[in-house]
C-alpha cells in the first residue's frame, strides 16, 4: 500500500517550557515533540512547534533500483519494500524497477507475479548516503505443470505414441502400463490425441485446460483394429468457431468427437463404406450443415466447414467469492474482448452478461482482502461460463504512532512520553522504562481514535521537568 502523509502545523503553542514545582531546582527544560509518524499501512504526520524553535531540515532520501530477468517474466511483476520504511512499485516492460525517496536503512525486497517464481526469493539492501543501483537482481522462472492419462487395456496402451498439440507441441510413448505424462506445461489449452498401429482409440482425442493445477486422468480405451481401416478428418474454420466443436459421423459406422482448438477433428479405424459427418457448436451455424462422405480403400481428408457466430447471440460469465464477509460488495472487473465491472451480492455472487466470444480476465477487488487466484482468464465459446470463483482472506493492518522531538537544553537521564484521548489532558504515561533516545513509538493506538501526546525531560535525580507542547495523532 503507498505511504500517505498527512501534516498538522500546531501554531501558538508555548516555545519555551517553565520548570514545575517538583524540577523548580533540576533547571530542566522540556523539549518539544516534532513530527508524529502514523503508520497503519498508511501513514499521516503531525508535527508539534519546539519550544525553541529550528528550522531542521527534511532528511536526504534516495532511489533503489534493480531489474528482472528475462524480460518478458519481469514486465508487471509487484516489488514490495519493507524494513526501514515500506513501498510498492512495478517493473517495467524492460524488467526494471526503481524505488525513490527512500531513506537510509535498511530494507528488504521481495517480488511477486503469477504464474512465476524468484530467485532470490527477496534481496536485503541498505542505503547509507547514496542511491543503491547494482546487485538487485532477479530471476524468474515460469511455473509449469503436468497432463497425465492411462490407455487401457495395456496391450493398446503399451508403446502408443501420445501427441500433444495447442499451447505446446510435444510427444511421448506411453509406458508398458499404458501410462503417459507430458512435464513442463503452463496455463494453456492442448489436445491429446493417441496412436497405435493396429488400434482405435475412444476418443480419438481430448482438449485439456491448465489452470494452475496438474491435470490428471486423461484416459483413453484402446480397440484393436479388425482388417484395414481408414480416417476421415478436416477443419472447422475459423478457429473460434471450430475449436471445441462437437462432430458427428453416422453411418457404417458411428461416433463423435471434439475439434482440437485448431478446429481439426479426425474419425479412424473406419471400414468402407458410407458415412455423415455433422458438427455442431452452441452459438454457431455451420456450412454446409452436414457432408456425406465414402470411404473406398484409401483415407478422406479436407472434409472441411465454416462456422458463423450467431447474430446477436451472447453469454454470460459469473462465479462466487467466498467467504461472503470478503465477497460482499467486492468488486469485480472484467477486461479482455470487452471490459465492465460488477458488484458481487451479499451472498459474494457476481455475473457479467451481454459478452460475444472471445478471452476475458476476470478480476476482483475489495478493501481490505486479497485474493486467490488474484486473477482468472476465461474462454467464452459459444456456452455461458459459470464457476470462475475466488476466496477472499482479510488483511490484517497494524496502527502505531511514532514520535520523535529535540534534546532538552539541560542534561537529562531521559525522557517520558504521555498521552491522553482528551484535549489538553489528562495524560497517561505510555512508556514502561525511561527513554533515552530522542523518538519513541506507540504501537497501542486503535483506529478511529484521536490522541494528545505531550513529553518531559527527566534529570539524574529523577526531577522531571513540565510537559512540553501537546501534538495531535488522529489514527483513521
Amino acid at each position: 500500500m503507498k505511504t500517505q502523509q498527512d501534516r498538522y502545523s500546531l501554531d501558538g503553542l508555548k516555545s519555551q517550557l517553565s520548570k514545575n514545582s517538583r524540577a523548580r531546582q533540576a533547571g530542566l527544560l522540556a523539549t518539544a515533540l516534532l513530527p508524529v509518524i502514523f503508520l497503519w499501512g498508511c501513514a499521516g504526520l503531525v508535527s508539534g512547534q519546539n519550544a525553541q524553535p529550528q528550522n531542521p531540515q527534511q532528511p536526504q532520501t534516495y532511489s533503489v533500483s534493480g531489474a528482472i530477468t528475462p524480460a518478458a517474466a519481469g514486465s508487471g511483476t509487484t516489488l514490495t519494500l519493507s524494513g526501514a520504511g515500506t513501498g510498492t512499485t512495478t517493473a517495467d516492460a524492460s524488467g526494471n524497477f526503481t524505488f525513490t525517496g527512500v531513506a537510509n536503512g535498511t530494507y528488504a525486497i521481495t517480488p511477486s507475479h503469477a504464474g512465476y517464481s524468484f530467485s532470490p526469493t527477496s534481496l536485503s539492501v541498505t542505503v547509507n548516503g547514496a542511491n543503491v543501483a547494482t546487485g538487485l537482481n532477479f530471476t524468474a522462472t515460469a511455473q509449469s505443470y503436468s497432463i497425465s492419462g492411462t490407455i487401457s487395456p495395456t496391450a493398446g496402451g503399451n508403446g502408443a505414441t501420445v501427441t500433444l498439440s495447442g499451447a505446446a507441441n510435444a510427444k511421448t510413448t506411453a509406458n508398458s502400463s499404458g501410462a503417459y505424462t507430458f512435464n513442463g506445461l503452463v496455463n494453456g489449452t492442448y489436445t491429446v490425441t493417441p496412436s497405435q498401429t493396429g488400434y482405435t482409440f475412444n476418443p480419438t482425442s481430448q482438449n485439456v485446460t491448465i489452470n494452475g493445477a496438474n491435470v490428471g486422468s486423461v484416459n483413453f480405451t484402446a480397440t484393436a483394429q479388425v482388417g484395414q481401416t481408414y480416417t476421415i478428418s478436416g477443419t472447422i474454420s475459423p478457429t473460434a468457431g471450430g475449436s471445441g466443436a462437437i462432430v458427428t459421423l453416422t453411418g457404417t459406422a458411428t461416433g463423435s468427437t471434439t475439434a482440437n482448438s485448431s478446429g481439426v477433428y479426425s474419425f479412424s479405424g473406419l471400414a468402407n463404406g458410407s458415412y455423415t459427418v455433422t458438427p455442431s457448436h452452441a452459438g454457431y451455424t455451420l456450412t454446409p450443415p452436414s457432408q456425406t462422405v465414402t470411404v473406398n480403400g484409401a483415407n478422406v481428408g479436407s472434409v472441411n466447414f465454416t462456422a458463423t457466430a450467431v447474430a446477436g447471440q451472447t453469454y454470460t460469465i459469473s462465479g462466487t467469492i467466498s467467504p461472503t464477509a470478503g465477497g460482499s460488495g467486492a468488486i469485480v472487473t472484467l477486461s479482455g474482448t470487452a471490459g465492465g465491472t460488477a458488484t458481487a451480492n451479499s451472498s459474494g455472487v457476481y455475473s457479467f452478461t451481454g459478452l460475444a466470444n472471445g478471452s476475458y480476465t476476470v478480476t476482483p477487488s475489495n478493501t481490505g482482502y486479497t485474493f486467490t487466484p488474484p486473477s482468472q482468464t476465461v474462454t467464452v465459446n459459444g456456452a455461458n461460463v459459470g464457476s470462475v470463483n475466488f476466496t477472499a482472506t482479510a488483511t490484517t493492518q497494524s496502527h502505531s504512532a511514532s514520535l520523535s522531538w529535540l534534546a532538552s537544553s539541560s542534561v537529562v537521564a531521559g525522557y517520558n512520553v504521555y498521552r491522553g484521548t482528551v484535549n489538553g489532558g489528562p495524560y497517561t504515561l505510555v512508556n514502561t522504562s525511561l527513554i533515552t533516545g530522542l523518538s519513541f513509538t506507540d504501537t497501542s493506538v486503535q483506529a478511529g481514535l484521536t490522541y494528545y501526546y505531550v513529553a518531559a525531560a527527566i534529570d539524574q535525580s529523577g526531577n522531571e521537568s513540565v510537559y512540553s507542547n501537546q501534538v495531535t495523532a488522529a489514527i483513521p
